[in-house]
């Protein structure tokens, strides 16, 4: 603080406005959570539980679960509307190295290897109706020294749909909220006819949802893990809650209808699944929406679908396109991140050189192909850090009692401390039965610790310097 008592970042000009609406922000949500993960994870969860009632069931907990988590967020997200999501209430929670750790993550892997990962996909899915995208085999090799890199078909494209979007998010909220706005309609609109469709017209069976083999409660831990990971990403509006107006009001209101939303489309979409196809025959199958399409509505829906899932792609690499630099813009305000980070362009209000920065080490991972072992190596630390940062609901509930609170999380202290202790046994669980990649994922985050120190110290540099 200077002598003014304002915090250096609050002296910034420009700064980020307040463009977001409820609807924006619900969007941006609904964009963020629903990927093409809840067409091949509903095959890995009944291979896990096959009980047609038992795998209804653990996806609606998933989804109490993550509403759970939603309403600590929007608690946390009103109160402090800042940009940044988890890094700002792990900062006030636990203190600076803490919330560091899940911005450096998030940056290494969490937004920029999902985007990589994404568009790589979406290469797959065009290459349906254009031969020849999804190609892997190289065009061309380009050697730096040791290091040499190839470029192909599927690379070029995926590179070039990941810096299109960055480029449409740095021109402006007002271009970035249109696009995602439309894309979030289209896939909604899409997914309810899907599902609409195939429960009317299409070649199914209620006879499928009963039957099945009895399931253990470790079953119902283990088949928790690829449904929360299709539930990730319904914190996505706490990331933009300082761009939100009325952020008392709107980001709880996007948090809980967006997550709702959510729910009510995935539990749709399985039942749907479990209609189609009898519960023994979608265990393990990682192509459940296309089996299920070809079964109720014939060959013709597969390629229906596979335009369903470019939208459902483009719409989510879009909202981690915005979502991710918040973080990066809010650890570079602190002092602990690139201080170009915390810049906004004058004329766009965007945190320009966060969503470039991004952009481009999403390149880079598309480039190496080393997006997919990243991913791997920290997937855990997604429900790692989100419960850290429902559990910094209980630390400032007790440091700050007074504060305001413009809204309180339903079910306190109850329903938090479910998704808390639900998050931590599935990372236990986690790193139980994947030991080596947990570790690998533990020193991947603990790379970020020395990067800390260095940044913290050359940011007290600075400082004293612009003292002196």
């Amino acid at each position: 603080m200077d002598h003014s008592g304002k915090r250096p970042e609050e002296q910034m000009s420009p700064r980020l406005e307040r463009r977001l609406s409820v609807a924006d922000a619900g969007a941006l949500v609904v964009s963020n959570v629903i990927g093409v993960g809840i067409f091949t994870t509903p095959g890995i969860v009944c291979g896990i539980l096959p009980r047609p009632a038992a795998v209804l069931a653990v996806w609606a907990l998933g989804g109490l679960l993550a509403l759970f988590g939603a309403m600590a967020y929007a608690e946390l997200a009103a109160s402090k509307p800042r940009a940044g999501g988890e890094y700002v209430y792990l900062r006030e929670g636990f203190g600076p190295l803490a919330a560091f750790l899940t911005g450096w993550t998030s940056f290494v892997a969490g937004f920029s290897g999902a985007i990589a990962a994404g568009a790589i996909g979406l290469t797959a899915y065009l290459g349906r109706f254009f031969p020849g995208v999804a190609d892997p085999a190289p065009l061309w090799n380009l050697s730096l020294g040791r290091v040499s890199v190839s470029f192909s078909r599927s690379t070029l494209i995926a590179i070039a749909v990941i810096v299109a979007l960055g480029a449409v998010h740095i021109r402006g909220a007002r271009p970035g909220r249109v696009i995602q706005d439309t894309l979030a309609a289209a896939l909604i609109l899409g997914l309810l006819l899907f599902i609409a469709f195939g429960f009317a017209l299409g070649r199914g069976s209620l006879e499928n949802f009963s039957g099945g083999r009895t399931t253990s409660p470790s079953s119902w831990l283990f088949a928790l893990i690829p449904v929360m990971f299709s539930y990730s990403g319904w914190n996505a509006a706490a990331y933009v809650a300082e761009e939100v107006r009325a952020p008392g009001r709107s980001v709880p209101l996007a948090l809980g209808f967006g997550t709702a939303a959510v729910i009510a489309i995935y539990l749709g979409l399985n039942a749907l699944y479990l209609y189609a196809l009898p519960v023994g025959e979608l265990s393990g199958r990682i192509d459940a929406a296309r089996s299920a399409a070809e079964q109720l509505l014939g060959p013709t829906a597969a390629g229906w679908l596979a335009v369903l899932a470019i939208v459902i792609i483009v719409s989510s690499l879009s909202a981690m396109t915005l979502a991710g630099p918040r973080v990066y813009y809010a650890m570079a305000r602190d002092g602990v991140f690139f201080p170009a980070a915390a810049r906004v362009h004058p004329k766009f209000g965007t945190p320009a050189v966060a969503i470039a920065a991004q952009t481009a080490w999403s390149c880079l991972l598309v480039l190496s192909g080393t997006f997919e072992q990243l991913l791997t190596y920290t997937g855990f630390a997604i429900v790692l850090f989100s419960a850290a940062a429902v559990c910094a609901l209980f630390v400032l509930r007790r440091k700050t009692p007074e504060a305001p609170r413009p809204f309180r999380a339903w079910g306190y202290p109850i329903a938090p401390a479910i998704f808390a202790i639900a998050s931590f046994a599935i990372v236990v669980n986690a790193v139980r039965e994947a030991p080596g990649p947990s570790a690998i994922g533990l020193l991947v985050m603990s790379a970020g610790i020395p990067l800390y120190w260095w940044m913290r110290r050359r940011g007290h540099r600075s400082r004293q310097s612009s003292c002196g």
